[in-house]
């Protein structure tokens, strides 16, 4: 099975919503504000930044070559940070997710870090797992009291701790 991620083209952005429909039924257990309209569709995404600014980077995860979810990323030269990340169900346990993570940190060498909203238990072991094989453990951990608890993982590419 090879994974790979594929950099989200203007001209894909359909798409990219489409998904993202996906990401925010699964999201809405956790953020009650994210609802469906009288069709039935949950709000499209804001995503113009990604097409506009250099700070912002999306991502298609991809494997064998078909879609399995994205990776939307913000780069600021300081920090780079996962602004989004959503793999398909039916690719749960198969090493998807962690390998495209470990891909973007690649991608993205420096300050890095990942937030999960508080009560989201799978997301916060998923990334305290993945971050902890790629840097052998080296990671800092906090709350984030303006969100509300919300889980932070910091660490640097060359795995040394902030």
């Amino acid at each position: 099975m090879e994974v790979t991620l594929n950099r989200v083209l203007k001209s894909e952005d359909y798409v990219l919503q489409n998904l993202i429909q996906f990401y925010h039924y699964e999201f809405s257990q956790y953020v009650p504000v994210l609802r469906v309209n009288a069709e039935g569709l949950f709000k499209k995404m804001g995503i113009v930044n990604y097409w506009t600014n250099p700070e912002y980077h999306p991502f298609f995860i991809k494997v064998d070559g078909s879609l399995a979810g994205f990776v939307m990323i913000r780069s600021n030269g300081e920090f780079s940070n996962v602004e989004q990340f959503f793999t398909l169900k039916y690719y749960a346990g198969q090493g998807v997710g962690r390998a495209a993570a470990k891909q973007v940190f690649e991608l993205f060498p420096g300050k890095w870090r990942v937030l999960q909203v508080k009560n989201n238990y799978a997301a916060q072991a998923f990334w305290r797992k993945v971050i902890s094989e790629y840097t052998g453990d080296r990671y800092f951990e906090k709350y984030d009291a303006k969100d509300d608890r919300s889980s932070v993982q910091e660490f640097h590419t060359d795995n040394r701790m902030l």
